[in-house]
C-alpha cells in the first residue's frame, strides 16, 4: 500500500466537528466529507519539498510556516489513531484559518530563485499545487487538515 500525503480545506465548524466526533474525522480522511475540489493529493512530494525549503535557507518565521504547510499544527483528534486502517504513526493535523493565511503568504514568497534551483519538474508541479491550494483556502477563510493515506 502506497502512503501519500493528503490535504483538505474545511470550514472551522467542520474542523470542530472532526475534533469532537471521530466518525466525522473518518469521513474527512475517507473522502466522504468534502467535494474532491477541496482535496489535494501531494503524493510523495512532502519530504523533498521540505528538503528544498531547508536548502533554500529561508529565514524564520517563513521557514517555520513552510514546514507547517506540510506538517500542520496540532493533532485534530487523537482517538482517530484507533480507527481501523488509519496510519497510527502519522496523526491527522490541522491549521486554523489564521495560520492558513500565514502559510499562503509564505508559499507565495517561496517562488524565489533560491528555492527554484532545488526543484525538478515533479516538485515544481507539487509546489505550485500546494501554493494554489493554500491561496484558495486563505481566500475562503478555511482551515486545512493534513494526513497520510
Amino acid at each position: 500500500m502506497a502512503v501519500i500525503q493528503q490535504l483538505a480545506r474545511l470550514s472551522s465548524d467542520q474542523l470542530d466537528a472532526c475534533r469532537e466526533v471521530v466518525e466525522k474525522l473518518d469521513d474527512l480522511c475517507s473522502f466522504r466529507l468534502l467535494p474532491a475540489s477541496d482535496h489535494l493529493d501531494l503524493d510523495w512530494a512532502s519530504a523533498p519539498l521540505l528538503r528544498a525549503f531547508e536548502l533554500a535557507r529561508f529565514p524564520e518565521p517563513a521557514a517555520a510556516l513552510l514546514r507547517h504547510a506540510i506538517g500542520g499544527d496540532s493533532e485534530i483528534n487523537p482517538a482517530y489513531r484507533d480507527v481501523p486502517d488509519s496510519i497510527f504513526e502519522h496523526p491527522v493535523t490541522a491549521l486554523e484559518p489564521v495560520r492558513v493565511a500565514e502559510v499562503a503568504t509564505a508559499l507565495a514568497a517561496a517562488q524565489t530563485p533560491e528555492l527554484e534551483g532545488h526543484l525538478d519538474s515533479y516538485l515544481r508541479h507539487h509546489l505550485g499545487a500546494l501554493r494554489d491550494f493554500y491561496t484558495e483556502a486563505a481566500d475562503r477563510a478555511l482551515a486545512v487538515a493534513l494526513w497520510w493515506d
